[in-house]
């Protein structure tokens, strides 16, 4: 059974950072692209940025680009979730997402993922 579990969220002021991380187990993590989305009260799961399964390809919602920045330890089984510059407009549950095809693309559409973790509480203050 995949498990993915988020940590790092919390409540910042505007222009602050947050590391997220997603702990992945139960199937063979270097294998598949991740990614993260958020869903902020009232709105709609919005993708936020993806990695390919080595790595070396990453993609961005053009709201985070320059911003944010997602990385992998396939040792480590984790993804990770860079927020730099952080804006009220940020503040969302971050979920992170296992694409449902080994060695398939960046995803940006829920459908194209798998497994899902619980989310993580990112709220920006003004």
């Amino acid at each position: 059974q995949v498990q993915l579990v988020e940590s790092g969220g919390g409540l910042v002021q505007a222009g602050g950072s947050l590391r997220l991380s997603c702990a992945v187990s139960g199937r063979t993590f270097s294998s598949y692209g991740m990614g993260w989305f958020r869903q902020a009260p009232g709105k709609e799961r919005e993708f936020v940025a993806a990695i390919s399964w080595n790595g070396g390809n990453t993609y961005y919602a053009d709201s985070v680009k320059g911003r944010f920045t997602i990385s992998r330890d396939n040792a480590k089984n984790t993804v990770y979730l860079q927020m730099n510059s952080l804006k009220p407009e940020d503040t969302a549950v971050y979920y992170c997402a296992g694409e449902t095809r080994p060695f398939g693309g960046l995803g940006v559409r829920p459908y194209e993922y798998l497994s899902w973790g619980q989310g993580t509480q990112v709220t920006v203050s003004s």
